[in-house]
């Protein structure tokens, strides 16, 4: 069977893709710009408390990131606790830190209160060591994690290791129960259904190309030109991610787009799959050019990574599946013979310093660099950022942390110095 350079999720996809409306209207309370995570949470939430929301997509509904990642539903940040002190104070992590918790709260109870079939699970995540150095530094992070958020994480020594992975190259590994698996492109889906049920006008294929601020006796508004007319909007919520585009250049110029692809195999028996992930985790190595992998509900093996540096193209995508389908095998010799049925990639935002970040930029409301763990904190951010709009309290932790713009090499649409930032994670890993 030839590898379809396809996303596996869509394939998984039966329910009729939620109907976009028709006309657009001249003015709204809220347009939210991309219907992904974040847009389509921010839309349910403030239809649901009776504001007027517009979501303006540039492609169909959770075309991006959204549809395209693993389906890992993660705890945490991307940098180290102690690095995350040194940098922002004890008080502002642990708020960070319990707002990692939340998120994963969130995406559950919309799960549940929408009734989206989307194979949710706690099944928990799994961090191996790739290094022993790294596995020694597991328990320092165990207990600091412990003693300032009241959070359990659980070493697992590599003697106990083959109870959570059918794999021998890992030095131990650290398991976060609360993590959780869904199906994306299924859940994305659900979360449009949920917002456009609440009243939420969803708009595709209607690119947003600029967004001018007016103002009137002392009354200001937002007008959007789209590829589809102009709308005017008393508030604007920015949720385009690695996807954000020169209409807001000001965002677009602190977003990192980095590529990140997949590969799934064919489907395994049973007994194999078992083997491989005996638990079901969600999986992800120590390093920082890393690998994430998964069993998904039919008994595939979905192995992902930064495989290539940039945004995805044909040519990326064919070389990423090589790629991967290496690193795959040197994880698991047994998968040596199974075909690798469906290969794809997809952008993530990941920021100059690697943290996410959410307020208002040239008065607009926006939330951004998810770093790979968008399904979560995405839904969560689009969420509190409609909670705002109602006048809701800022609870945000990550509202107001310096957010330096990308340097030119990196940033969205001049990624020429990618290739390099890819070198440097491999220098760390070589040297850590």
């Amino acid at each position: 069977m030839p590898t379809k350079e396809k996303n596996y999720w869509l394939e998984t996809v039966t329910t009729p893709p939620a109907q976009p409306a028709r006309d657009l209207p001249n003015s709204i309370d809220v347009a939210v710009v991309g219907a992904g995570f974040c847009g389509l949470s921010a839309a349910r939430t403030l239809a649901k408390r009776g504001v007027r929301v517009a979501v303006l997509e540039a492609e169909t509904f959770g075309w991006g990131a959204s549809s395209r990642n693993g389906g890992m539903v993660l705890t945490g940040m991307k940098l180290p606790v102690p690095t995350l002190i040194k940098r922002y104070g004890r008080e502002t992590v642990r708020k960070m830190y319990a707002a990692s918790l939340d998120t994963i709260d969130c995406v559950e109870q919309i799960v549940r209160e929408e009734n989206i079939d989307c194979n949710f699970s706690r099944c928990g995540h799994l961090e191996v060591a790739c290094k022993q150095a790294h596995f020694d530094g597991y328990e320092g992070s165990a207990a600091l994690v412990k003693r300032e958020f009241n959070h359990e994480l659980r070493i697992i020594p590599k003697s106990e290791l083959r109870r959570e992975i059918g794999s021998e190259i890992y030095l131990g590994g650290m398991v976060d129960e609360t993590s959780a698996g869904l199906n994306p492109a299924r859940y994305v889906a659900g979360l449009a259904h949920a917002a456009q049920r609440a009243g939420a006008c969803l708009f595709e294929r209607t690119r947003v190309t600029s967004i001018e601020l007016e103002k009137n006796n002392n009354a200001r508004k937002f007008r959007a030109h789209t590829s589809r007319g102009a709308i005017t909007a008393r508030e604007v919520i920015l949720a385009s991610g690695a996807y954000t585009t020169d209409a807001t250049p000001a965002l677009r110029k602190k977003i990192i787009p980095i590529g990140s692809y997949i590969i799934a195999t064919e489907v395994l028996p049973s007994d194999l799959a078992r083997e491989l992930s005996p638990r079901n985790r969600m999986i992800y190595d120590s390093k920082h050019f890393l690998y994430y992998y998964r069993v998904t509900p039919d008994n595939r093996m979905l192995f992902g990574g930064r495989a290539a540096f940039f945004p995805e193209t044909e040519s990326t995508v064919r070389k990423s599946a090589e790629i991967l389908r290496r690193g795959m095998i040197d994880v698991y010799p047994q998968l040596r013979d199974i075909k690798i049925e469906f290969v794809w990639g997809g952008t993530l935002d990941f920021t100059l310093d690697v943290m996410p970040h959410a307020g208002k930029i040239d008065g607009m409301y926006f939330a951004a660099g998810f770093a790979g763990h968008g399904v979560a904190a995405a839904t969560w951010f689009g969420a509190k950022l409609a909670g705002l709009i109602c006048g809701d309290p800022n609870d945000i932790p990550f509202d107001g942390i310096p957010f330096r713009g990308a340097p030119f090499g990196l940033r969205s649409g001049n990624t020429w110095a990618l290739p390099l930032a890819g070198a440097w994670y491999k220098i760390l890993d070589f040297l850590s």
